[in-house]
């Protein structure tokens, strides 16, 4: 319960989430989609909302992620300008 309160408040991803509680993203995952629902069916509902929003922005946050990793010491790189061919 504690878990699924922590996403319902604070928007965390499963990942975020579970480094937070010390445990694998796939007990998070398990724990408020599985056995949530059992116990309290309006937390359940709103942390699938919360999970939805956050799978939906999860291509941005990777992004972001590879833009961080390939920085130039330390500075951050510009993105480029990118264009398709027709």
């Amino acid at each position: 319960m504690e878990v699924s309160r922590y996403i319902s408040r604070t928007k965390a991803t499963v990942r975020d989430t579970a480094r937070v509680f010390g445990v694998s993203k796939s007990t998070v995952h398990k724990d408020v989609t599985e056995r949530l629902p059992k116990l309290n069916r309006d937390l359940a509902t709103r942390v699938k909302k919360v999970l939805d929003t956050n799978k939906a922005e999860r291509h941005l946050r990777g992004g972001e992620a590879t833009r961080r990793k390939y920085l130039d010491d330390g500075q951050p790189v510009e993105p480029q300008e990118v264009t398709f061919a027709k």
